[in-house]
């Protein structure tokens, strides 16, 4: 491959089935193969499948071709066209045919932008359609089948997990399902908080008590939402007073989401109070250096106020960015904590 793409270097030329850069160890500067500047000795150049490898390798953009112009782009083209394919079902070697990239290449591409793997993406799609066919599919198997899976069993496997309910439960709209609530006050204005059998499943913060029920109720239409009864209500009573406090306690959380929005939120439990992560830096904990987007994303989901603390990750030059639940109650959270 060397060879074929120096000979594109010579005709200045940009195969479209191999968006190569090259570097020049005696400049630092790596190009795209069609730039204009004076071709480089052979025994000079290193070739590169995209600018972040050789940016990674030490080189630096070359300020004529711009070879980072339009990186964005077309990774958006590459992550767009493989996620429609994986909702079908094809193999990673036939996606990577396809964008004409390498698999290790698409792999790479695709986990900076989504925050997950392509195997990842494609179980929490197959989820997600498993929920909306459960939904219209005139029986659970039919539903089964619709939504890609190859057998009753291995939907059943994992149901639970992304469901937090039976199908035939989950199918009704969450029918037969209990989430109990109560709703008080806290230091940070009006919170509501909620539970299921598997622990804690929402704390919302908020200033009026309707709003937060009816967001609260939004998710399971046809669930059995209702305010706590007496043997839930002292036990909530308790969560919900934690809320002020500086640690709070360590309870069972009934956490909902893709598999990389719940890595994210079980890594949030761990930062310790008073202290503060960049989104880059929980993003490098995480193993995904270039993931901070995605976990921005999934801060900006996590439905567990304190608890989940979110509020403990800011942006890279210290400054907070955006908080569900307002700015104002993200920085006297944070002040909180280190007083």
């Amino acid at each position: 491959m060397s060879e074929q793409r120096w000979a594109a270097l010579c005709e200045r030329a940009a195969p479209p089935d191999d968006p190569f850069v090259y570097g020049v160890l005696t400049t630092g500067v790596f190009c795209r193969p069609t730039c204009p500047s004076r071709r480089p000795n052979r025994e000079n150049v290193r070739f590169f499948d995209d600018p972040r490898s050789a940016r990674d390798a030490g080189f630096r953009a070359c300020k004529r071709c711009r070879p980072e112009h339009d990186e964005g782009a077309r990774e958006a083209a590459v992550v767009e066209t493989a996620c429609r394919m994986l909702g079908s079902g094809a193999p990673l070697g036939e996606i990577a045919a396809a964008v004409g990239i390498s698999e290790s290449h698409l792999h790479r591409v695709f986990r900076a932008a989504t925050g997950s793997t392509p195997g990842q993406w494609a179980r929490a799609d197959r989820a997600r359609r498993a929920r909306e066919a459960l939904q219209s599919e005139p029986s659970v198997t039919d539903a089964i089948f619709a939504a890609g899976f190859e057998s009753t069993g291995r939907f059943y496997e994992g149901a639970d997990g992304f469901l937090g309910m039976t199908p035939s439960r989950f199918r009704a709209g969450g029918e037969g399902a209990d989430i109990q609530w109560v709703v008080g006050a806290c230091s940070l204005g009006r919170v509501l908080v909620a539970g299921t059998d598997r622990g804690l499943c929402a704390v919302l913060l908020g200033d009026d008590d309707a709003a937060l029920v009816r967001e609260l109720g939004s998710a399971f239409p046809r669930a059995r939402v209702a305010p706590a009864a007496p043997g839930a209500v002292e036990r909530l009573s308790v969560v919900l007073q934690s809320v002020d406090a500086v640690e709070t306690p360590a309870l069972p959380l009934d956490l909902r989401g893709t598999a990389f929005q719940v890595r994210v939120w079980r890594a949030l439990t761990e930062i310790p109070p008073g202290a503060t992560v960049s989104y880059g830096e929980l993003a490098e904990r995480l193993g995904e250096p270039t993931g901070a987007r995605a976990v921005a994303r999934a801060c900006a989901s996590n439905r567990l106020a304190v608890f989940v603390p979110c509020h403990r990750v800011i942006r890279a030059d210290g400054s907070l960015a955006g908080y569900r639940w307002g700015l104002e109650r993200k920085r006297r959270l944070l002040e909180r904590e280190r007083s």
